[in-house]
């Protein structure tokens, strides 16, 4: 049956191959089930807001888990990739601290906004739009893409395990171990480092499973350290036990406190119609820039450059996003870090049902998931960074119309903090550089492409 649903001979796959690489996925993004309501619910005390107005964080975990479940379904069964979906990070800080902080919404009213750009999503790629998109993209920007996103996710695995810090005389700087934080900190950071040199060591002997067991022995590592006392457990300063912890029971009954609460009073103001617009671009370049640089990695795409079955992809993302609105979570995007299932082997929609069901069932096991460290994931986002490197040798920088573009949208990635912003300036750079050097008809550049240009400077220019 397997066979019949996700063709896993001719993906030159197995099922454990693919359960492991699901597996590994899971992993690498359960920080999202931590991070997530702490992230959407900031407001609740920095606007110091009465008990009957906050967002429950509890029924942000569950909407966390039960979107990310739903999502990945959809991409396993709409698009057979193996791709897994959860509430985007960086667009739950835009519906908290924009949304809600800066422009004074209620949380209901930005659930409204996620709603409402998850049906435009879905209208979208029911007309091909987002998929046009995609394959307008020059293959050059295309591999750029994969490379930047695997310099922006071992920038976030260094900054997870706290090896690259920021300072007051620098923007990012190495670690410095002092007595005031080596038992949190420092021990975080050594365990995380360890952990790097442990993974590399498994995929250099081709253990199969390699990036799940290198989080896993960090993990335990990090156990040790908490119950020999090496590592103390600090909540005020947010690090927390290793240790999973069922005393506080499940609180299922909490999703209801966020659930269906979507809020259409505010609709037709021009700001609401603002925070939609910043919702969709940033929710439509990140999966577009996580689907080209992710199928990349994979040699998913075919010889002229295109994914395959993008439309079933785009319409399970859109869907998700709808979905996850009415739970009660920011929008539901694919997850970059899809890409270790991927180093791992996973080539088919049985690696994304593995991972929906993970998330399914830490409805029930929250503790456990929750207790996994980001510093013992931390190596598994350094290690599949320079997997997708490896796009780089494909980019032909000996033409420099071809190599500029490719290197400004590699360097915006992790220096600008967004797969977005990469995109934009890649596609900007290359329209522009090519144009006024004459190779408008030579390198075939779309209509479409200028049009994106054009959009992405007046975005720049006017929002």
């Amino acid at each position: 049956m397997l066979e019949q649903l996700f063709k896993l001979k001719e993906h030159n796959t197995t099922v454990k191959t693919e359960i492991l690489a699901g597996i590994t996925t899971f992993m690498t993004m359960a920080y999202i089930l931590a991070v997530n309501p702490t992230t959407m619910t900031a407001f609740n005390d920095i606007l110091q807001l009465p008990a009957d107005a906050q967002m429950n964080p509890r029924g942000v975990f569950l909407a966390t888990a039960l979107a990310s479940f739903i999502g990945t379904l959809l991409m396993a069964f709409l698009a057979n990739y193996p791709f897994a979906l959860a509430p985007g990070m960086g667009l739950n800080a835009l519906f908290s601290y924009t949304v809600v902080i800066r422009y004074g919404y209620s949380w209901k009213v930005a659930l409204t906004a996620v709603f409402v750009e998850g049906i435009i999503f879905i209208l979208l790629s029911l007309t091909n739009v987002r998929e046009a998109i995609f394959n307008s993209i020059p293959q050059t920007l295309k591999y750029a893409v994969s490379c930047g996103i695997g310099l922006f996710i071992a920038f976030i695995g260094l900054q997870n395990a706290h090896i690259v810090i920021g300072d007051q005389n620098v923007l990012v700087a190495l670690y410095s171990f002092s007595k005031e934080t080596f038992h949190t900190t420092g021990i975080g950071v050594i365990l995380a480092l360890f952990g790097v040199l442990i993974t590399s060591i498994l995929l250099v002997k081709r253990v199969k499973g390699g990036i799940l067991i290198g989080i896993l022995i960090t993990w335990v590592l990090g156990i040790i350290c908490e119950l020999t006392g090496i590592y103390v457990v600090d909540i005020d300063a947010r690090y927390y036990s290793m240790i999973p912890d069922f005393s506080g029971g499940l609180h299922l009954d909490a999703l209801g406190d966020v659930a269906f609460k979507v809020d259409f009073k505010n609709i037709l103001s021009m700001d609401f119609v603002v925070i939609i617009f910043s919702f969709l671009f940033v929710d439509m370049f990140d999966t577009l820039g996580t689907l080209i640089g992710v199928s990349s990695k994979a040699n998913m795409l075919d010889k002229d450059g295109k994914l395959p079955k993008i439309k079933g992809a785009l319409l399970a993302d859109a869907i998700a996003t709808t979905a996850g609105a009415l739970l009660g979570t920011s929008t539901t995007t694919t997850y970059v870090e899809s890409a270790t299932g991927v180093s791992e082997g996973g080539r088919t929609g049985l690696t994304a049902v593995v991972t929906a069901l993970l998330f399914g069932i830490s409805v029930f096991l929250s503790p456990v998931f929750i207790a996994i460290p980001s510093f013992a994931t931390a190596p598994a986002l350094i290690v599949v960074g320079f997997y997708m490197m490896g796009s780089v040798v494909k980019i032909n920088f000996e033409d420099m119309t071809e190599g500029i573009p490719a290197f400004i949208c590699i360097i915006a990635m992790p220096f600008m903090y967004s797969i977005s912003e990469g995109i934009s300036l890649g596609i900007i750079s290359y329209v522009l550089i090519n144009v006024l050097c004459g190779k408008f008809k030579e390198k075939k550049i779309s209509l479409l492409m200028i049009i994106l240009a054009i959009l992405f400077v007046l975005k720049y220019c006017l929002l």
